[in-house]
């Protein structure tokens, strides 16, 4: 059994026949942000669900700080949760909204008065009591419906993909928001999300989920780097994916290629497997400039992308199609359709199974 303050132990969620959340076991640390990632029905918004008591678990366990709240009803589990929605209440004012789990408490007007103001600073909506909900902006309503959440200390921290509705610029500036004040106050906080980038940038630990098991969960860096399964590279960024036969622990055949691959992927000789590589790992020369090393391929500019910040180059490698991303400042400037350099550095293949 896993250990840690918020503990999910062999939990399971099923729908007659069907298995929405299945055997998932899991550790969230105190004062930790984590992620929930993944497409559209993979299970992540049914298991916070039940984290939250909105859902009762059909198998499996879930604990917070050595207490068992796998049967305790929502509001005794000290959870706080923001909706998809907002579910904020149009007939009250800000202050109104954010005080009224504070009511339902029973606390006094005193203390209800002190805990909205020390919140409306914290979340920059000082001045904002007596506002309708109605006069808010997108990003007003978000920080409302955060306060709100915390208004009554909770010890966990559940967001499902609040900032889906919001423009990019705005989701950019309120992510920051977030994780400064989730530092701020060392609240364990799950996000909710099916955007990688902001799975990326918000966590120290991303739980990937996929058809309702965890496929991989760890550091950012590590699920990006080093992912555990096709599901998690094709997901998780950019990946390109290539089938191959494994020769030996250190060496794949592409085609009639040998492709020399990082150490330690445990597969059999003779075993059909992918071999991963990230766009940016790859490294494009014109036909006059010199590549050194393993895994150098003859290929063609197929296409390009000029996306501003960066380049996308579609490549034709020996009838294998592979996408490149480099700075413009690196890239050599061929033409579509000429003949080029490919160059696969050995410790950025990984080999995945097939």
């Amino acid at each position: 059994m896993a250990t840690g303050g918020l503990v999910l132990d062999r939990v399971c969620k099923r729908y007659g026949d069907r298995c929405a959340v299945d055997d998932v076991t899991l550790a969230v640390p105190h004062g930790a942000f984590a992620c929930f990632l993944g497409p559209s029905g993979c299970g992540k918004t049914t298991l916070m669900r039940m984290i939250a008591g909105l859902e009762a678990p059909s198998a499996g366990t879930i604990s917070l700080y050595g207490r068992d709240i796998t049967r305790e009803p929502a509001n005794r589990r000290g959870i706080g949760m923001v909706f998809q929605s907002l579910a904020l209440f149009p007939h009250l004012s800000v202050a109104e909204n954010i005080a009224f789990g504070l009511r339902l408490q029973g606390r006094d007007a005193r203390q209800r008065r002190t805990r909205v103001a020390e919140l409306l600073e914290l979340v920059r909506l000082g001045g904002f009591e007596g506002r309708a909900i109605g006069e808010l902006s997108g990003g007003q309503r978000q920080r409302v419906a955060i306060a709100r959440a915390l208004a009554q200390e909770p010890q966990v921290f559940l967001l499902d993909e609040p900032f889906s509705a919001l423009d990019a610029r705005l989701r950019d500036a309120l992510q920051a928001e977030l994780r400064q004040l989730q530092q701020q106050l060392r609240i364990t906080t799950i996000l909710v999300t099916h955007d990688q980038r902001e799975a990326m940038a918000l966590a120290d630990c991303i739980v990937v989920m996929g058809a309702g098991r965890i496929q991989q969960h760890g550091a950012p860096a590590d699920i990006y780097r080093a992912p555990a399964n096709r599901f998690v590279a094709d997901f998780v960024g950019l990946s390109n994916l290539l089938p191959v036969e494994v020769l030996d622990r250190e060496t794949v055949r592409m085609g009639g290629r040998r492709i020399a691959v990082a150490a330690g992927s445990g597969q059999p000789a003779g075993a059909q497997a992918t071999l991963s590589i990230r766009p940016e790992d790859i490294r494009i020369a014109g036909p006059a400039q010199a590549l050194e090393g393993d895994n150098v391929l003859d290929g063609r500019i197929a296409g390009m992308r000029d996306m501003g910040a960066h380049m996308e180059v579609q490549l034709d490698c020996e009838g294998r199609r592979l996408l490149s991303v480099m700075p413009p400042r690196e890239w050599a400037g061929v033409d579509a359709g000429a003949p080029a350099r490919v160059w696969l550095p050995r410790d950025r293949c990984r080999l995945l199974p097939a």
